[in-house]
């Protein structure tokens, strides 16, 4: 590999950039696609590989604390560490692609090993430095829940974590829709608005929407279904958020544009519904099923039984994940979602089917969301300092990178979202459902 060295007197003619190069490639296995500049200008690595950026020492204690992800994230966070030189998703796509290239040379490549030596090396490459000192702060914007994993107020004290931080910025961020889940790109040159409403209508044409039906939506969002049935298949909708942002959002919209009367939004948990059993025709949860938690999906999928009428139908729309990780990983599950958990699609399938709902459709969307998600990443940097006034440097940055590693955990596969269309067969075993799905594809 060409490296270009920086030297240093001091250093015995080796620059620390070096030393913190080859450390990084030690550790996982592989040569690193990445060149590190530290704060006094030395440099190491690739010259056409991003340069990532130690601002400050401060930055080598978050990683020496904390060494993999966590560690890099709260120094990309704080601003101690950034990366220049190309789009940070186009220098996370880089990264993965080495790892990927090496993993497949070596399985055992690309992942930490912190071995007692790496560590002796570590904390002397950081003494060299003048870094070593006190653990960092971990920032302000790491979530920080307590209680019962789980318990209907950690659930209500994770979703706020994530949905109440502004609804200016949400607005910011989104199309007009406010729908905050992938959107479905049915035809060329849609705009994401309009790949929103196709969504929002597939949704609707799936579980058969008709005049006076009664629909949940459980997780209803800022209510872009929850309005969208409601305005457009005259059905009564009863939506559930534990998001005092979002309810407040739905109660506005619905009012304005006259539906408040079809609309009911409920700031409470899905185990709280005081509904009566078989009584409603048609049951959604978008995106929504990743909070619900692992032990506690079979609740789930067994509430979802409990509400429909027979024959009533459930769409379930739900990112899946296979493998380590299934919170998304240190970054998400510190930053962004703490106590999600993904399912492999199989077991989400087994768990429905084993509550008693028949599994009749599922449309695999992944290759929509990096689509849908580079417009918000896009709408984030044109109105980069909007955010930064709504939510501070630290939580924009959070975001930031949120999207950038989003968009790519769906682009290469590490991450799926899928539809799933369930029914709730009769006693006779009916199902009341089309003999294809052409009804809703149209």
């Amino acid at each position: 590999m060409d490296a270009k060295r920086t030297h240093c007197p001091d250093d015995g003619g080796v620059s620390s950039a070096s030393h913190a190069y080859r450390l990084l490639s030690d550790v996982l296995g592989f040569e690193v696609p990445l060149r590190i500049r530290l704060w006094n200008g030395q440099e190491h690595g690739p010259a056409n590989a991003p340069r990532v950026v130690l601002r400050s020492r401060r930055a080598v204690r978050h990683l020496l604390y904390r060494p993999g992800e966590l560690g890099a994230a709260r120094a990309y966070v704080t601003g101690e560490l950034d990366v220049e030189g190309m789009e940070l998703v186009d220098a996370l796509r880089q990264v993965w692609s080495a790892i990927d290239e090496a993993r497949a040379r070596d399985p055992r490549a690309a992942r930490l090993r912190i071995r007692p030596g790496t560590l002796a090396r570590a904390a002397g490459l950081a003494l060299r430095l003048g870094a070593l000192g006190p653990r960092p702060a971990p920032p302000a914007a790491e979530s920080a829940l307590t209680g019962e994993r789980h318990s209907t107020e950690r659930d209500r004290a994770a979703i706020s974590h994530h949905y109440d931080i502004s609804n200016e910025f949400y607005r910011l961020l989104m199309d007009e829709t406010m729908a905050y889940s992938c959107a479905y790109f049915s035809a060329a040159g849609m705009t994401l608005g309009e790949a929103q409403r196709a969504k929002l209508d597939l949704v609707c044409r799936k579980l058969g929407l008709r005049p006076g039906m009664h629909l949940l939506d459980i997780g209803c969002g800022w209510g872009s279904l929850t309005l969208h049935a409601a305005e457009h298949y005259d059905v009564t909708v009863t939506g559930v958020t534990l998001s005092s942002e979002q309810r407040d959002h739905v109660a506005a919209a619905a009012a304005a544009r006259g539906v408040g009367d079809r609309v009911e939004v409920s700031l409470r948990h899905y185990r709280e519904l005081a509904l009566q059993p078989g009584s409603i025709d048609a049951i959604s949860s978008i995106e929504m099923g990743e909070h619900v938690g692992d032990a506690e999906y079979v609740d789930f999928a067994g509430a979802i039984h409990h509400y429909l009428r027979p024959h009533g139908r459930a769409l379930i729309q739900q990112m899946s994940r296979s493998g380590e990780h299934p919170g998304g990983g240190p970054f998400i599950e510190t930053y962004i979602a703490p106590d999600m958990h993904m399912k492999p699609l199989h077991r989400t399938l087994e768990l429905f089917a084993g509550a008693g709902l028949e599994v009749r459709d599922v449309q695999a969307l992944r290759e929509h969301y990096p689509r849908t998600v580079a417009f918000w990443a896009d709408q984030l940097e044109q109105h980069w300092q909007e955010a930064v006034d709504l939510l501070g440097e630290e939580t924009a940055r959070v975001w930031r990178l949120y999207l950038a590693g989003g968009a790519l955990a769906f682009e290469q596969n590490r991450m799926g979202v899928d539809q799933l269309l369930l029914v709730k067969p009769a006693t006779d075993g009916s199902s009341a459902m089309p003999a294809t799905p052409l009804a809703w594809l149209g």
